[in-house]
């Protein structure tokens, strides 16, 4: 469950949107983003934003002259790139172009299961033994220090061209081109690593960007959009040019992935780029076959194009198959270890766990639990780990810190990767709980920003289409969510196996329906005749030649529930476990009495037998003054004094309560008898 944050635009702010010609419901949308001045939102309504000179990136004067010394001496060239779909969209960028102005040119991307993350000392070595005299890096290289030191000894030269967070120490190189340098003062500060790679190459040809980007525009915004990066000035360029050449099917491979996918005769979104081109290519990569998503990029040939994007959707399904059986892994985990998840940060690891998926596994289970997470898979004495966080904590800062502990690391505030030796897992386990308590007495919650409040009625397809205008979105510029109140639930269809759902609602005497994608049956606890709130995203969809309007669920709890006493008693109650004190502000709330354990009695009692999860639990029994952690404390006094009887299944908690035959001394819990102490 996720905190919802209503958005509170100045009105004046609208109105001055609104009298500079953009439409109502946009203008609002555009002033909860921040863009307030009309001037600015105009500019972004119209799609005005183009890329920045290249040469006010630090050190890009530096990588020109020495790709330029490279290519006029026949220097043997490596491009070194990276597994993952902005990685091997850069490769393919800058390999290309390399190619067509006549360098001598070869590719390197390390397997992910073998070599991991990033340049490595025995890839430099083959490297070498190729000739190459040079070597310049894409989407990594930034926090190689060690490894470049050694490539110089080698006698190669490396440029260094990245976009991940730099340690306070840069590499020692020809050059090192990264829009997150501490002493960058201009330009866009957010590219993927194939912006960067496009930046690059708009440099090698003194090009302000608009005829690389009829190039290379659908390279740089399949990256883009995968790594999700903010959706905001020169991103927003690349992706828009990007989408439009995408359609028009320059890249032979692209075509081929497309037509495979079902998307051959659809009008492109970013959203298709992101849940449907990009995890094709992202699936090579973490199945150790990233040289199939390199060869359908650069392919030439129409019949081996669709048969390499036929592989690539086959590698797609393996990846969610493995995904899955970690995924249940956990599930079995947990089960038996449910102290795991009241950690700050949940750290899980496990034997026979193909590395290249536990990164999604991991960013399933902070959607599903709201903490932020590391999984670790070992393997012949080390562990690989994968990390995912939500807003407000920094990962790789707080991995950072236990630095000492680990063989190497990198990565983002939001996403990280990392090695370390087995051995030395229980003390980096300890550390970083220690770090995270240190870098945030209480964690963030993870949070759903909502746009605004609007009945059912006002999604028409002309509101819907003059929304479009705010496309492509993504990071910092997401699909605007709406609120639907007091909707009346009529009907509940199993989709797709029963992985989905199909939600028949009424509102104010309108029925309509709403999707909620990977909300399985078994999981989704509201019954017919409930009524809720719920947060959705809408789109027009073109379904037998009619539009449609789709409306998927976002979030989805019971009306009238109280959304502060659960996050302040979820927080509360997770200190409880871990054995530290409450917090002294919200004490009172989270220690349940009898009145409230009485309650809580009846409120069950009424319901026997009654199956639901914890949280729907809470909202259903809405005992007042109470938060969370009174009521969940509340119902394991009950459950240890014999009161009621829980058990736990598929489809979550299943509670009985028994007849009473004596009465019960609440005073005996044990649970009762620590929150006295």
């Amino acid at each position: 469950m996720r905190q919802w944050n209503m958005a509170a635009p100045s009105q004046q702010a609208v109105d001055l949107l609104q009298k500079a010609g953009i439409p109502p419901m946009a203008a609002q949308l555009l002033a909860v983003r921040g863009m307030t001045d009309p001037e600015e939102a105009k500019a972004f309504w119209n799609g005005e934003e183009t890329l920045s000179d290249p040469f006010l990136l630090n050190d890009m004067d530096k990588a020109v002259e020495r790709i330029r010394r490279a290519v006029e001496e026949e220097e043997k060239i490596c491009v070194y790139g990276d597994y993952d779909c902005d990685g091997i969209t850069a490769t393919v960028l800058l390999y290309t172009h390399l190619q067509n102005i006549g360098a001598d040119v070869f590719f390197y991307i390390p397997s992910r299961e073998e070599e991991g993350y990033g340049i490595n000392c025995r890839a430099l070595d083959a490297i070498a033994s190729e000739g190459a005299a040079l070597v310049v890096t894409v989407d990594n290289g930034i926090s190689a220090i060690e490894e470049i030191a050694y490539a110089s000894r080698l006698g190669m030269d490396v440029v260094v061209t990245d976009h991940h967070q730099p340690r306070d120490q840069l590499p020692v190189c020809a050059a090192v081109v990264n829009p997150h340098r501490k002493d960058q003062e201009a330009g866009f500060r957010d590219l993927a690593g194939v912006g960067v790679a496009l930046k690059l190459v708009c440099a090698l040809e003194e090009d302000s960007g608009s005829e690389m980007l009829e190039y290379y525009g659908d390279l740089a915004a399949l990256g883009t959009v995968a790594d999700v990066v903010p959706m905001r000035g020169e991103n927003r360029c690349i992706v828009r040019h990007g989408l439009q050449q995408l359609q028009n099917g320059q890249n032979l491979g692209l075509s081929a992935l497309l037509k495979v996918c079902g998307l051959a005769e659809k009008e492109l979104s970013a959203s298709d780029v992101a849940f449907v081109l990009a995890p094709r290519l992202n699936a090579a990569g973490r199945l150790d076959q990233v040289e199939k998503a390199m060869a359908l990029l650069l392919c030439e040939e129409e019949e081996m194009a669709s048969a390499l994007a036929e592989e690539l959707c086959g590698y797609n399904q393996q990846r969610q198959a493995l995904e899955a059986s970690v995924l249940k892994d956990i599930a079995v985990f947990l089960h038996e270890h449910p102290s795991v998840l009241s950690q700050r940060i949940l750290l899980i690891k496990g034997k026979g766990w193909h590395p290249g998926v536990i990164g999604i596994a991991c960013a399933r289970l902070v959607e599903k639990f709201g903490k932020p997470c590391i999984l670790f898979c070992e393997n012949s004495g080390e562990l690989r780990g994968s990390g995912r966080s939500v807003d407000g904590f920094d990962l790789i800062g707080c991995i950072s810190r236990c630095h000492d502990l680990l063989d190497r690391y990198g990565g983002h505030p939001a996403a990280a990767g990392l090695s370390l030796q087995t051995q030395q897992y229980d003390a980096f386990c300890t550390r970083i709980q220690q770090e995270a308590a240190c870098q945030h007495l209480y964690m963030p919650q993870p949070v759903l920003r909502i746009d605004r409040p609007v009945p059912a009625a006002e999604f028409t397809v002309p509101v819907l289409r003059s929304l479009q205008a705010l496309e492509p979105f993504g990071a910092e510029n997401e699909r605007p969510v709406f609120l639907l109140e007091q909707c009346r639930i009529e009907g509940i269809y199993a989709m797709g196996g029963g992985k989905h759902l199909r939600i028949k609602f009424s509102q104010q005497g309108q029925s309509f329906y709403a999707v909620y994608f990977r909300m399985p049956v078994e999981s989704f606890h509201y019954l017919v005749g409930d009524t809720v709130d719920f947060a959705a995203v809408c789109q027009i969809n073109l379904y037998q030649g009619k539009e449609q309007i789709s409306i998927q669920i976002q979030d989805l709890r019971l009306s009238g529930f109280r959304q502060q006493d659960y996050f302040e008693g979820r927080e509360q109650y997770d200190r409880f476990c871990r054995g530290e004190p409450f917090a002294e502000d919200s004490a009172a709330r989270s220690i349940p009495d009898r009145r409230v354990i009485a309650q809580l009695y009846r409120g069950l009692r009424d319901r026997s037998p009654f199956s639901c999860d914890y949280d729907t639990l809470y909202a259903r029994l809405a005992v007042e003054q109470a938060n969370y952690c009174a009521c969940r404390l509340g119902l394991e006094i009950l459950e240890e004094r014999g009161l009621i009887r829980v058990e736990k299944g598929k489809r979550g908690l299943s509670i009985s309560v028994p007849v009473a035959t004596r009465k019960v001394d609440l005073e005996q819990s044990p649970i009762m008898q620590k929150l006295h102490r």
